[in-house]
């Protein structure tokens, strides 16, 4: 069945490109290279070299990095469009792809904890600095970014989207509370004290 080819759609509606990958081992780059545009796509590992994407737009140009990496290491790969025999099997594949949606949000959950730590030990220590700050703020964009990769990869909606998207607010939050904390601190003006010549005690006589 070729892609687009206007095949019927399994019961639940969804179809599936199915990758069949094979790279030399040697150099492992050339795999590494690979498996990591894989995860970054978001597909779902079936086995070894075999992996799926719902059939959406939204993975072509994953699909076509992975394609051309394969080919540029001298490896092969099959693109193949796929449903399931039934609807059992289509909704497996939803489940088996929304689990590992579900743990990519529970990484980054994770890390939205510790983003959130890293703000709360600045502030024990009073560490209100520029620099920090600056580097605190790109955490954060870090922690945006990633949130919507990972909402635009959940084509089906983990359960865990929601508290995920809780959780990067807290974090805005704080960083927002964090830079007010440092900008305080640096238009702090120093009390001022007199110089010691030049003072009286209370009731020294001027000396007229």
């Amino acid at each position: 069945m070729e892609y687009g080819d206007g095949g019927d759609a399994a019961p639940d509606g969804t179809r599936w490109i199915v990758l069949v990958v094979r790279v030399p081992a040697e150099p492992s780059r050339h795999r590494v290279a690979v498996w990591r545009e894989l995860r970054k796509t978001g597909a779902l590992s079936l086995g070894q070299g075999v992996w799926a994407v719902p059939d959406v737009p939204l993975f072509a140009d994953g699909i076509g990095r992975v394609l051309e990496l394969t080919e540029r290491a001298g490896g092969e790969a099959v693109s193949l469009a796929a449903t399931g025999r039934g609807s059992q099997d289509g909704r497996r594949l939803r489940a088996m792809f929304t689990a590992a949606r579900s743990a990519d949000w529970a990484e980054f959950m994770a890390d939205c904890g510790k983003f959130e730590a890293e703000l709360a030990k600045e502030i024990r220590i009073a560490k209100f600095t520029l620099a920090e700050l600056e580097e605190e703020e790109q955490s954060l964009e870090r922690l945006r970014r990633w949130h919507r990769d990972l909402t635009a990869r959940d084509v089906f909606g983990a359960p865990e989207a929601a508290e995920a998207g809780e959780r990067l607010k807290v974090c805005v939050a704080a960083c927002e509370d964090y830079a007010e904390r440092v900008f305080t601190a640096l238009h702090q003006v120093p009390e001022q004290r007199m110089p010691e010549e030049g003072r009286r005690e209370p009731g020294e006589e001027s000396g007229r």
